[in-house]
């Protein structure tokens, strides 16, 4: 394993880290306010949005989640009245996903423990220069990037 390449190894410790951060962030809502990471995000994307709705199938891409999936997470954030659905007055195919008071009030107060579950896990652990770093590198990941430039690593 000592032999193995550094990009390998790079992304084998990227997995680690978001799975053991992802675990504990998720763990800190769920105990101290019942809401997963994933229903933390919807809640949050909702927020965001222009009147706190968003087409479901629109919420599913923001969150790279499956049509069943983002179902699912919908159907337990509306038995807890954080969400609600809403109907497209010009076209009874499409549904949104709307934010309620409720929810935004439990966005808010879970904001605190995960903002704070962020700086502690995460923030707090590099420079200012290494998260720029960080920034930039974790860019060239997303979708798109592979178009925009040379196909080797700077340097």
């Amino acid at each position: 394993m000592n032999r193995e390449r550094p990009g390998l190894q790079a992304w084998i410790s990227f997995l680690r880290a978001h799975s053991a951060l992802t675990r504990t962030l998720n763990a800190e809502l769920v105990q101290r306010h019942d809401l997963t990471l994933n229903g933390y995000e919807v809640l949050l994307q909702l927020a965001r949005a222009e009147d706190r709705r968003l087409r479901r199938v629109d919420l599913a891409d923001r969150l790279v989640l499956t049509a069943s999936g983002i179902t699912r997470l919908l159907d337990g954030l509306e038995r807890a009245g954080f969400v609600t659905k809403g109907r497209c007055e010009s076209d009874g195919r499409v549904t949104y996903a709307v934010l309620t008071d409720k929810g935004l009030t439990s966005l808010e107060e879970a904001s605190k423990t995960h903002l704070a579950g962020v700086g502690k896990l995460f923030e707090r652990r590099f420079s200012e220069g290494e998260a720029a770093t960080l920034v930039e590198l974790l860019a060239r990941l997303l979708p798109g990037s592979e178009d925009g430039g040379d196909c080797e690593p700077p340097g």
